[in-house]
């Protein structure tokens, strides 16, 4: 097998990125994190994605921070924010940030970072075994890479506060009846369901659905009279473009709509 930290795989209409350090549960060091940038910097370059998978190769989906790649030399302080000003701030805001939607395949356990690099995508399907830890307080440490934003959102403040202060695992199940993730399925059709609703994203109207992630971002700080007026501009923006007629026509026409993906004018 590849033995390249980050796998990238180019399928019709949408590419599967899969964090490829099995034996260390795909945690991060510093040459996962340069490959994974590349990666995404690949897809969103190439127009021909509108969709995009991240999974983990083996049992898990990513155990956040390698910590062998944090031991400190006798003396020395391991400086922690660099590492997220440098990797895991700019990395959360990237998948945030993607024209296009992201499913995250959670396919083992999902710990620290991993788990909050899953909750920034737009959409979380998770293996009945799947686990999602904030294993952060296990080590005196603080929820990072978004990690205290996501959680009190999801699943509200009294459950945030028990996930992040006891850093309990998190099974699929609950995790998908508390509203953290999207859907739990069966360890077998995982990959299966995550293809799916990628080919469904990559046939869809993608600048459209980029404008919804852009909404739905803006709702979490905008008042109401200002989350009506950004709805208005989008909405602005979504029916200039090219699929809006194509939709339009489609319906009229009862016929299944051919949607490119362009952007309105």
């Amino acid at each position: 097998m590849d033995d390249s930290p980050v796998l990238v795989e180019a399928r019709g209409g949408y590419r599967v990125i899969t964090l490829n350090r099995p034996k260390r549960l795909n945690s991060f060091n510093e040459a996962m994190h340069v490959a994974l940038k590349q990666a995404l910097d690949d897809a969103e370059a190439d127009a021909n994605c509108r969709a995009m998978m991240i999974t983990g190769a083996g049992r898990g989906f990513c155990a956040g921070q390698d910590l062998n790649d944090r031991v400190a030399k006798p003396g020395e302080k391991v400086v922690l924010g660099v590492a997220l000003e440098q990797y895991y701030n700019p990395l959360i805001r990237r998948l945030r940030a993607l024209p296009f939607p992201v499913v995250a395949a959670v396919n083992g356990i999902a710990a620290g970072a991993g788990a909050n690099i899953a909750l920034a995508c737009d959409i979380v399907v998770a293996a009945k075994s799947a686990t999602f830890l904030q294993a952060f307080a296990k080590i005196g440490l603080v929820p990072d890479s978004g990690g205290t934003w996501f959680l009190p959102r999801l699943v509200g403040p009294a459950r945030a506060r028990g996930l992040a202060l006891l850093a309990d695992p998190l099974p699929a199940e609950t995790a998908e009846h508390w509203g953290l993730i999207w859907k739990c399925v069966p360890d077998d059709e995982l990959l299966g369901i995550a293809n799916e609703l990628c080919m469904r994203f990559a046939s869809g109207p993608t600048y459209g659905l980029s404008l919804i992630k852009r909404a739905l971002d803006a709702a979490e700080t905008n008042d109401l009279s200002t989350q009506l007026d950004l709805e208005r501009d989008l909405q602005r923006s979504a029916g200039s473009s090219p699929d809006y007629t194509e939709g339009v026509s489609a319906f009229m026409e009862k016929r299944a709509p051919k949607f490119t993906g362009a952007k309105g004018s």
